[in-house]
C-alpha cells in the first residue's frame, strides 16, 4: 500500500470548504449520492484524459464539481476496497483480508463477510436522520450459518433499503441462457413434489390410523422419489449462474438466476424511485454499479457504439446511466442540496481479455492494475465531487485523498462531528517492499495467472525497498536510489518506523477471506424451497416457492 502516514487527510471536504463549517452554521443536511463504478480505470474517462471513449455525463459532473487527481482506494480488489470505503478503516483492521490467493469473497455460499462490530457511514448517517439505501453490487457477504439468516445483509450495516446483487458479476452471469422453459418446468416440478409430499403425509397418517392397508415400501418409494427428484434437479444446475448471479429486493430474491443485461436499467429505475420517494430528505444513496466488471453485460442499444469493443460499449452505457441519475436529481429540484460523489473501487483489470480483445480498463499513465498490490494503476481511481454553492466548480485538487476519507467527510457534512484537514508535504513518497512478477517476461501484467499473486514465487521482495516520489514520477518508472535522492535513507527509515507503528496498532481479528472463504452448499441462496430455486419476479414469471 502507498505510504499515507505522511499525508492523511481526515476529511478532504474540509480542504475544499476551508474551513469546515460546523453543524450550527449549516443546519440543513445535504442529500448524499455516492456512485461507485466497478473496475473502472482512471484512464477510461474523458475528464481524466481519455479522448476515445465518450463519457459526456461524467465529464459534465467534473466541470460542475471538484476533481480529485490523486484519489486512491485502500486495496486493488473489490471486497477489501469496499469494506474500507464503508468503514473508513483499512481492511486489515476489520479482517476483510486474506492469507491466500482468494482476496475477495468467492461465492454467496461462503460465510465470510463484514463483521457486525464495524460501523459504516450509513449507520452513522442513519443516526443523523438520513434514510439510507444501497442499490447495486454489495460483495460484503450474505449468510453465516444458514441460507436464511442473511447475517451480512446491508440492513445490518445501516442501510434501510437494498436492491441489487449481493455478490458480484462473474463470467457465467452473461450471456445468460433463455430460462423461460426452465422457469416453467421448475414450477411444474415443484407442484409435483408438493403433491407427492401431501400424498406421503396423507397415506402415512391413514396407515397409522389403520384406515387403509398398504405396504410401507410404497410410502418409502414415494419419499425416495422426492429426494431423487431434488438431487437430479440440483445436479442439473451446478453452474455458478444459478447460485451466485441473482438479484434481491430487500431480503427477497427477485431473480435467480438474474438477467444481467437488464439488471443495470432496473437498478437505475430503483435509484430514481428511491430519490423520488425521499426527495424531502435527507437521504443517502449508494449507487454501486455492476458496470464495468467482466463479463460486461451490455444492452443492444450500446453494443458497437465505441472504438474499444465491448469494454468501451459498457463504459459508455455506464456513463449514460450516470446521466439518468444526475438528471433525476435535477428534475426533483435537488441539485443544489445534494452532494454527489463518483469513484471506482480500484483500477482497471488489465488481464481481462478474450483472445486479442481487451475486456478490462485502462489506467492511463499509472503502472499496473487490479490485484497488483500497491502499484499505482491498481489503486489510483477517479474522484469527482459536486455540491453546488458549497464546492467551487472546476476546481482540481492535487492533494492525496482516499475512498476511506468518505467516512469522516460524511460525518462532517451531516453534523456528527467537525474535522480539520491535514495538508501533505511537497513530496509524496511511496515504498514497495514486495512487487508482483509480471508474466510472461516483458509483460506489464500477470496474464498467465489472470491476477497477480501477493506471495510465493511470483513476487519479488526488495531490500532495500523500492522508493518513488509520486509527485515527480507518478508512473513509478524510475526507483530512487541513494545516489539520486539525498533523502533516501531518511525516507526509508521513516517509512519503516511508520510500518512498525502501524503493525503495532493492529488488533488481530479473524481474516474473513481466508478461513471463512469457502463454498458451503447449505448457505447457497434460494428463492424457493431448496433445491427448486428458479424465479423471476421482475419478468412477471415466478417459479416454485418464489
Amino acid at each position: 500500500m502507498p505510504f499515507r502516514s505522511l499525508f492523511i487527510a481526515l476529511s478532504w471536504m474540509c480542504v475544499l470548504l476551508n474551513p469546515c463549517q460546523s453543524q450550527e452554521e449549516h443546519d440543513d443536511k445535504p442529500n448524499i449520492v455516492l456512485i461507485v463504478v466497478d473496475d473502472l480505470g482512471i484512464g477510461d474517462l474523458g475528464c481524466f484524459g481519455n479522448d476515445t471513449i465518450r463519457t459526456p455525463n461524467i465529464d459534465h459532473l467534473a466541470r460542475e464539481g471538484v476533481k480529485l487527481n490523486h484519489h486512491i482506494s485502500a486495496a486493488p480488489m473489490c471486497t477489501p476496497s469496499r469494506a474500507a470505503f464503508l468503514t473508513g478503516r483499512y481492511p486489515i483492521r476489520s479482517g476483510m483480508v486474506s492469507d491466500t490467493d482468494n482476496r475477495v469473497i468467492i461465492t454467496l455460499g461462503a460465510p465470510a463477510g463484514l463483521p457486525h462490530n464495524e460501523t459504516t457511514f450509513a449507520a452513522l448517517l442513519k443516526k443523523q436522520g438520513y434514510t439510507t439505501a444501497v442499490i447495486g453490487k454489495w460483495h460484503q457477504g450474505l449468510h453465516c450459518q444458514s441460507r436464511h439468516d442473511q447475517c451480512h445483509h446491508p440492513s445490518h450495516y445501516g442501510f434501510d433499503y437494498f436492491y441489487g446483487m449481493p455478490f458480484t458479476l462473474i463470467d457465467p452471469c452473461w450471456p445468460d441462457p433463455s430460462r423461460d422453459t426452465e422457469l416453467a418446468i421448475g414450477s411444474k416440478v415443484w407442484f409435483c413434489v408438493q403433491l407427492v409430499a401431501i400424498a406421503v403425509l396423507t397415506l402415512t397418517l391413514a396407515k397409522l390410523c389403520h384406515l387403509i392397508s398398504l405396504p410401507w415400501s410404497l410410502i418409502l418409494f414415494m419419499i425416495l422419489f422426492i429426494f431423487l427428484l431434488g438431487y437430479f434437479w440440483f445436479s442439473s444446475y451446478t453452474s455458478a449462474l444459478y447460485w451466485d448471479c441473482l438479484l434481491m429486493r430487500e431480503h427477497d430474491i427477485t431473480e435467480q438466476p438474474m438477467k444481467a443485461e437488464r439488471a443495470g436499467s432496473i437498478m437505475v429505475k430503483e435509484a430514481i424511485s428511491f430519490m423520488e420517494r425521499h426527495r424531502e430528505g435527507p437521504f443517502l444513496l449508494v449507487y454501486s454499479f455492476l458496470h464495468v466488471h467482466v463479463p460486461l453485460p451490455t444492452t443492444t442499444e450500446f453494443i458497437g457504439t465505441s472504438k474499444h469493443g465491448l469494454y468501451g460499449d459498457n463504459v459508455q452505457e455506464m456513463d449514460s446511466m450516470v446521466g439518468k441519475i444526475l438528471d433525476a436529481i435535477d428534475d426533483f429540484g435537488l441539485k443544489n442540496h445534494t452532494l454527489v460523489y463518483l469513484t471506482s473501487d480500484h483500477g482497471g483489470h488489465l488481464e481481462a481479455h478474450v483472445g486479442h480483445s481487451q475486456r478490462g480498463g485502462w489506467n492511463g499513465i499509472y503502472k499496473g492494475g487490479k490485484g497488483m498490490a500497491g502499484w499505482e494503476g491498481g489503486i489510483r481511481v477517479p474522484g469527482l465531487v459536486r455540491w453546488p454553492g458549497r464546492l467551487p466548480a472546476g476546481k482540481v485538487i492535487e492533494e492525496p485523498t482516499s475512498l476511506m476519507d468518505m467516512f469522516p467527510t460524511l460525518a462532517a457534512v451531516s453534523g456528527t462531528f467537525g474535522a480539520k484537514a491535514t495538508k501533505s508535504i511537497l513530496a509524496v513518497w511511496k515504498v514497495h517492499y514486495v512487487t508482483p512478477v509480471f508474466q510472461p517476461p516483458g509483460a506489464h501484467a500477470c496474464y498467465e495467472t489472470i491476477y497477480c499473486p501477493c506471495s510465493g514465487n511470483l513476487v519479488t521482495y526488495h531490500d532495500p525497498p523500492l522508493l518513488f516520489d509520486i509527485t515527480r514520477d507518478p508512473s513509478e518508472s524510475t526507483p530512487l536510489t541513494r545516489d539520486t535522492e539525498p533523502s533516501f535513507d531518511v525516507v526509508i527509515q521513516t517509512v519503516a518506523n511508520a510500518v512498525k507503528e502501524h503493525k503495532r496498532s493492529i488488533i488481530p481479528v479473524q481474516h474473513q477471506l481466508t478461513s471463512l472463504n469457502y463454498d458451503n452448499l447449505w448457505l447457497k441462496p434460494c428463492c424457493g424451497v431448496f433445491p427448486f430455486c428458479l424465479c423471476d419476479t421482475e419478468g412477471g414469471t415466478s417459479a416454485a416457492g418464489a
